[in-house]
C-alpha cells in the first residue's frame, strides 16, 4: 500500500488546533507573534521556516530588531519587583495552573516537535512529558529547595533547538517558581511553534514571560549584557558560548552556560557485548544530536574485531525514515530510531566532516544507506543521513577535536591505559563519559582521571532531571551548575553572601551579592 502522512499528524490540521487553542499567537493575517510588554504582538520580519521531514512550508519566524527587544528585556524588569514579592503559594498556584493547562496539549506538542525539529512521536512525546512532569516535581518540593533564598531578577535563556521542552520550558518555569521573571529567545533552527505554544499557556496562566526571535546579531547583547538582565541561561555550541563567557567577565551577574563537548566510551578488558549493544541502539536516539551522545569510541585495540561485529549488528538494526508516515490512516507511526537531522545545511556539514576525515586517512566501517520504503514517493531527503562511523581518525581531521552533532561515530584504537584516558579527555572538559570493562574497581578509579562532570561505569549517563545534578567540567560549562536545589541556588541568592556551586573561568566558586 502506498505510503501517507498520518492524518493525526498533519500539518495543517495541528496548525489549526494550535489557532484555536492559543489564538492569541497570530496576527489577523495568520503570521506568528512575538510575546513582549505583557501581550503577542510584533511580527517583526518574517523569516521562512521549513520542516526537515520534508521541505514542506511551516510558517516564518517573527524576527525582531534590537529595539524591540530591548523593549522587551526593559517591560520584563520592571515586571520583577512585583512578581519577586508575590507569596510562594501565589507563584506556585500560577506554575500549576499552567502545567494543568499544558497536560490536555502534551500530544498536540509532541506532534508538532515533529515537524519543527524532526524528532519522532515518542521522543517528542518525551521531551514534552520530562518538561511537565520535572517541573511538577519542583512544584512539590520547592519549599525545602527555596528555603529564604530570594530571586535574582530577570533571568534571560538563549538555548538550542533539540530540546525546548524539557532543556528550555522546563528551565523558564522553574526560574518563575523561583520568583524570577523570564524572557527567552526561540532557537531560529526550530520550536518558535511549539514555545509559542506554551509560552501562550504560561502568560494565560499569570506568569511574567517574554518571548522573542531574532537574529543573534541584533538580539545577543540585549539579552546578554543588558544591565536588566540579572541572569543567563545559555545551552549551545562552544564557539558561542565562549564568546558570552567572555562578555561577562567582567561583570557581577549569575549565569549556566551549557557547551558542546567530545562525549567519549572507553573500552577496556571488556567482554559484556550483548549489553553494549543495547547501549549502542538507546545512543542513537534523535540521530545522536544531544549535547550527552556518545560519538566517539576509544577501543583497546584487541577489542575491535569483537566490537566492529557488536556495531554493526546493533547499528545495522536501526531505522531511519519519515517519522510522520503509515501505510493506511488507521496505523500506529513507525517505530523509527530517527528522522531527519535538523536541515540540509546540517547534512552536508555532517558530509563534509565525514570526508575530511576520509581524505585525511580515517577508514570508513560502517556507512549506513536510507531505506526507500521508508519514506514518501520523491520527498525530499535532503535533511536525512543514515548512520555512518569511521575508525582510525587522524588528528589532523576537524572531527577528531569536535562533536558532529548527528550520526557519526568515530572510533580510535589504543594499545595502553595511558592512551585510553588521553583519547577520552580530547576535548579538555565535556558534559559525560563512560567506561567499560569487566574490572569495575579498575574501571571505578580511572574514572577519576576522566574530564567529565558525569562518568558512567559499563552504562550511559544523560542529562537528567530533578533532583539529579547537571554541570560540565573544563571547556563544557561555563557558571552555575544546575538540578534539584543547584537549579534552584542557581537562579536565588541568600540574604548573607555565600558562594555557588560552578564551574566559573577563574574560580570554582563564584560569591553571591551581600
Amino acid at each position: 500500500m502506498t505510503k501517507i502522512v498520518s492524518p493525526q499528524v498533519e500539518f495543517s490540521k495541528l496548525l489549526n488546533d494550535v489557532k484555536q487553542a492559543v489564538p492569541e499567537i497570530f496576527d489577523a493575517d495568520g503570521r506568528f507573534l512575538n510575546l513582549l510588554e505583557g501581550h503577542w504582538q510584533e511580527p517583526g520580519t518574517p523569516r521562512p521556516f521549513h520542516s526537515p521531514i520534508d521541505g514542506s512550508d511551516l510558517g516564518s519566524l517573527p524576527m525582531l530588531k534590537h529595539d524591540a527587544a530591548l523593549r522587551a528585556v526593559r517591560f520584563a524588569k520592571d515586571e520583577a519587583k512585583a512578581w519577586a514579592h508575590t507569596p510562594l503559594a501565589e507563584r506556585k498556584a500560577k506554575v500549576q495552573e499552567c502545567i494543568n493547562q499544558l497536560r490536555p496539549h502534551i500530544d498536540l506538542i509532541s506532534k508538532l516537535l515533529m515537524w519543527e525539529i524532526g524528532k519522532t512521536y515518542k521522543l517528542g512525546f518525551n521531551d514534552i512529558d520530562r518538561c511537565v512532569e520535572g517541573v511538577q516535581w519542583y512544584l512539590d518540593n520547592i519549599e525545602g529547595l527555596i528555603g529564604d533564598r530570594r530571586p535574582l531578577g530577570l533571568v534571560s535563556n538563549i538555548a538550542s533547538w533539540n530540546y525546548p521542552m524539557s532543556v528550555l520550558m522546563h528551565a523558564v518555569l522553574v526560574q518563575l517558581l523561583c520568583g524570577n521573571t523570564v524572557i527567552a529567545k526561540t532557537p531560529t533552527d526550530g520550536g518558535f511553534i511549539s514555545l509559542s505554544f506554551t509560552f501562550a499557556i504560561a502568560r494565560r496562566a499569570g506568569l511574567p514571560v517574554a518571548l522573542v526571535s531574532g537574529p543573534g546579531g541584533e538580539l545577543s547583547d540585549v539579552l546578554v549584557q543588558d544591565e536588566s538582565v540579572d541572569c543567563l541561561s545559555f545551552v549551545g555550541g562552544r564557539y558561542n558560548g565562549r564568546n558570552i563567557a567572555d562578555a561577562l567577565r567582567s561583570e557581577h551577574k549569575r549565569y549556566m552556560l551549557e557547551m558542546e563537548g567530545v562525549n567519549t566510551y572507553g573500552l577496556w578488558n571488556f567482554s559484556q557485548w550483548d549489553l553494549l549493544a543495547e547501549q549502542l541502539t538507546k545512543g542513537y536516539d534523535y540521530g545522536k544530536q544531544r549535547c550527552t551522545a556518545y560519538v566517539r569510541w576509544v577501543v583497546q585495540r584487541e577489542l575491535f574485531p569483537q566490537f566492529l561485529e557488536t556495531y554493526q549488528r546493533a547499528i545495522g538494526s536501526l531505522k531511519v525514515g519519515n517519522p510522520t508516515l503509515v501505510d493506511n490512516p488507521d496505523d500506529e507511526l513507525p517505530d523509527l530510531a530517527f528522522g531527519p537531522v535538523i536541515n540540509a545545511r546540517q547534512a552536508q556539514d555532517l558530509d563534509e566532516l565525514f570526508t575530511d576525515a576520509s581524505k585525511h586517512g580515517a577508514i570508513p566501517f560502517y556507512e549506513g544507506k536510507l531505506d526507500d520504503n521508508l519514506f514518501l514517493p520523491g520527498q525530499d531527503r535532503s535533511a536525512y543521513r543514515a548512520p555512518r562511523a569511521l575508525v582510525g581518525l587522524p588528528r589532523q581531521a576537524e572531527l577528531y577535536f569536535k562533536e558532529p552533532f548527528g550520526p557519526i561515530d568515530t572510533v580510535v584504537l589504543v594499545d595502553r591505559v595511558e592512551e585510553l584516558v588521553g583519547e577520552m579527555n580530547i576535548s579538555n572538559g565535556a558534559l559525560v563519559t563512560a567506561l567499560g570493562s569487566d574490572d569495575v574497581a579498575w574501571a571505578t578509579k580511572t574514572a577519576r582521571e576522566l574530564r567529565a562532570f558525569k562518568v558512567g561505569i559499563n552504562k550511559l549517563r544523560s542529562r537528567g532531571d530533578r533532583e539529579e545534578v547537571f554541570g560540565g567540567l573544563g571547556e563544557s560549562w561555563k557558571g552555575a551548575f544546575v538540578g534539584g536545589k543547584l537549579l534552584v541556588e542557581a537562579v536565588t541568592q541568600a540574604d548573607h553572601a555565600q558562594p555557588v556551586l560552578g564551574n566559573y573561568p577563574d574560580a570554582v566558586l563564584l560569591p553571591e551579592k551581600a
